[in-house]
Order: C-alpha cells, then structure tokens, then sequence
C-alpha cells in the first residue's frame, strides 16, 4: 500500500488563470483613490505638509482614468486573463510608487502599501506572474529609496526618519515581498489543492450513488414492463392459433410471443439485481466489505478475510448501513494495498460493545516513514523510492486515499494509518503482515442497524 494512489474519477482542475474579476480589481482602486485623496488632503491641511498638490492630483487621476476606461470598455462580469492580471497590477504598483516619490518616497509611513499588489500577485498569479509583480515592487521600493521629492511644512523644516531608518524600511518592504509572497502563495496553493481534491471526491460519491440509484430504476422498470408484456403474450398466442392456416404468419406471431417471454426472463434477472440494490440499504459487516473488496479479488494478490462472528462484542456480526461511501472508501483502500502487495492482503474485522474495527493489511513496502504524517493529503509531490520504483508505470498524487479517508469519515470514521514492521529489517525478520495497514473505526452507533426479518416487496418509485 502506498499513500500516492490515484483513482477515479479523473477530472480537469479549474485553472487558476480567468479567476479575478475585472470588477472586484476595480473595486480595490476605488478604494485605494478615496484613501490616497484623503490621506494627501489631511497631510495638507492638518500638518501643514507642503505638496504639490497638482503632481499629486494627476497621479491619483491616472487610476481614476483607467477605472473609467475599463468601466465603459469591459464587462462587470469580465474575467482577466494572467496577462490582464500582471498589466492591472503592475500598474497600480507603478502609479503608487509614483505618487509616493512625490510624497517623501519612504520617509512616507504609506509606502508600506506597496507590499499589497505583490500579495495579491502571489495570491492569484501562477509563478512567473507573481515573480514579475514581486520583483518590480523590490525595484520600485530601491528607487524611492533615492528618488523622491522631500517632505516639508510649509515653513520649510524638512520631515524626515533617519538614513538608517530609511534603510532599515526599504529592507522591511523587500523582506516583506518575498515573506509575504510566499506565505500567500503557500495558502491559495493549498487551498486550490483541498477544492480539486474535494471536487474528485464529490464525483467520486456521485458516481457510486448513481450505480446505486440504477438499481432502483432497474426494478421499477422491471415491475412496470410486466403487465405489458403479459398482453403482448396473450395476443401472440392468440394470433398464432387463429393463423394456423398461414404458416408464415403464425411463425411470425409465435416469434413475437418468444421474444415476449425473452423480454420478462432479461427483466426478471434486471428485476432482482434492482431488488437487492433499492433493498439492501443494510448488509452484515462481512457483506460490504466483500462487496467491496470484490472488484480486486481477481489481480493475483490473495485476500484473507476474518470477518466472522466471533467478535469481542457479544451476539452476530452487526449489520451495517450499505452506504455507498463505505463502500467506494473501503474500495479504494483495499486497491491501495492490492496494489502494493506481493503475495496477500489481509482484511480483518473485530467489535466491541461501541466500536466496529477493520483493519487491511499488507506485505508491501509499507509507507515510507516521512511521509506517514501527511497520508490523506491530496496531490502530494511525486517522490522516487522503492515502491514506486518496482511499479515505474504508477504515478500517483495521493487523491485516491484522500477520497478514501474523506468519505469513510463522512459516515463517522476515524483513520489511523501505520506499517506493521520497522522497514529497515530484512526480508527474513519482517513478519507476515510486514507492509502498511490503515484501521478504519466507527462507533458502531455510527453505522449498526438493527437486523430485520424479510426486506418485502419493492417500492414503487414515484418520479
């Protein structure tokens, strides 16, 4: 077993480009014009800061100009391309510069803002769009750092930090870049990684509901169709003895009642596989589990089954909700461990008065230990080690045991996942039993049924 499986369904993550709307980028530089107006016009007229207030207008008018260019050219509900994205943030990162130059450069306490269009390119930006942001920011910062217009009062007294302490800002702000951009671009990655993955596991379930629901249409077909075909039977029998005289029309009349009766034997075989998938919503625990294991038994691996009745836990086995996420779950963990096996999986079962306990093993390489810690995680990196290296088609990104463990903990499981030997023994000291195991438990509370006697007819289903 092997926490890098892949499994169905396959699917195509959305793209991260085409994400930002042109809209909410207006929005921002909306935003950003009311402070920068009204952080100049307090400057001016509270603390008596001398600027030049028509540089200082016409910068600000460059983002009020492009917003209305953009506002009567685009769409509201427009979507920037990554090309969009990099030109609508470079801008806004150079026209910020620019009014700072004219503002004091970083003796300006606001130059601080020049960290936001870089977090945003990081954010939303593949990487080299993000880079082409972040580097012109460091580029921009170091110029302000010798080009700028001085503040002064109207008196003229100069208003100014230190040298070391401009020095000290300007190596803030480019830190602040790289940190910022890193710690963002780490966030939104993962955060992509968790909604793909979730999406696949959401098809996933959909897919076993639909093969389930089937089940149930298949019987109510095969209810529906029989009274129809019982007449169609009658009136070919019929037919044929009153044509006795032609026999070519009788032959014709008595192939139409075979065909009737083929008919009612296919829906009758449809009809009680349809019976036991809208009935059986609940199974023995050893049921679901060979249920599950089925579509693996025949990939020369051998399955050892201990699912019997004596448990811990007194009376039968219990019997468990068929839920198709129980199912599709434990599928795709015991095809991890077919997988990585070399001989035999071993599948085993035990209850206690409040938990059921199933265990599925194997005598693979087991998991590599630094990775233990991160099995369920979707779309781990790729990784060279023996396993993969004994099966050099398997590629795997870990979304097969994550769509595992997410829908086995939807109906109240809990996963543990471990190997049953110290990997670093030989192959004569490793026990039988020697590669991963995972423990699924569920409070049996979660998942038991009572057992009842007889499932009754099938139920009509109403559209």
């Amino acid at each position: 077993m092997n926490p890098l499986q892949t499994d169905e369904p396959t699917f195509d993550p959305v793209s991260t480009g085409d994400w930002v709307r042109l809209r909410t980028l207006i929005m921002l530089r909306w935003a950003a014009v009311v402070g920068q107006v009204a952080a100049i016009l307090v400057a001016r007229g509270h603390f008596d800061i001398a600027l030049n207030l028509g540089l200082c207008l016409s910068v600000i008018g460059l983002s009020v100009a492009s917003n209305l260019v953009a506002i009567s050219r685009y769409p509201e509900t427009m979507r920037l391309s990554e090309r969009g994205t990099v030109a609508t943030l470079a801008f806004d990162t150079v026209q910020l510069a620019l009014l700072l130059s004219l503002t004091g450069g970083l003796n300006n306490p606001f130059a601080l803002l020049l960290l936001v269009p870089g977090t945003i390119a990081a954010t939303v930006l593949p990487g080299r769009g993000a880079l082409a942001i972040g580097l012109l920011t460091i580029v921009l910062a170091t110029a302000l750092l010798f080009v700028h217009v001085p503040l002064r009062t109207a008196s003229g007294a100069l208003v100014a930090v230190p040298a070391i302490f401009e020095f000290g800002f300007w190596i803030a702000i480019s830190v602040g870049v790289v940190f910022l951009g890193l710690y963002a671009r780490r966030i939104a990655s993962e955060i992509r990684v968790m909604r793909d993955a979730l999406l696949a596991t959401q098809m996933a379930l959909a897919r076993e509901q639909k093969l389930t629901d089937l089940g149930g249409v298949v019987a109510a077909a095969a209810h529906e169709l029989g009274t129809p075909l019982a007449t169609i039977k009658l009136a070919s029998a019929e037919l044929a003895r009153e044509l006795a005289g032609s026999p070519d029309l009788k032959a014709d009349a008595e192939l139409i009642r075979d065909q009737a009766d083929r008919c009612r034997d296919i829906l009758r075989s449809m009809g009680r596989a349809g019976k036991d998938d809208l009935h059986l919503r609940r199974a023995p625990l050893s049921t679901v589990v060979r249920e599950a294991a089925e579509p693996h038994a025949a990939r020369g691996r051998a399955l050892h089954f201990d699912i019997g009745d004596d448990t811990a836990a007194p009376g039968p086995q219990p019997v468990i909700l068929r839920k198709p996420e129980i199912i599709h779950g434990l599928r795709n963990l015991i095809q991890n461990a077919v997988d990585f096996s070399v001989r035999g999986v071993w599948i085993d079962a035990g209850c206690t008065d409040r938990e059921i306990t199933l265990r599925i093993a194997d005598d693979g390489p087991g998991y590599p230990p630094h990775l233990i810690g991160r099995i369920g995680d979707p779309f781990m990196p790729r990784r060279r080690d023996d396993a993969v290296e004994q099966r050099p088609e398997y590629d795997g990104m870990g979304l097969g045991l994550f769509i595992a463990k997410t829908l086995l903990e939807r109906t109240g499981a809990s996963l543990r996942f471990y190997n049953g030997s110290d990997p670093f023994l030989t192959a004569e000291e490793r026990p039988e039993r020697s590669g991963a195991i995972v423990e699924v438990s569920w409070p049996r509370a979660a998942i038991e049924v009572a057992p009842r006697e007889g499932l009754g007819e099938n139920i009509p289903i109403v559209s």
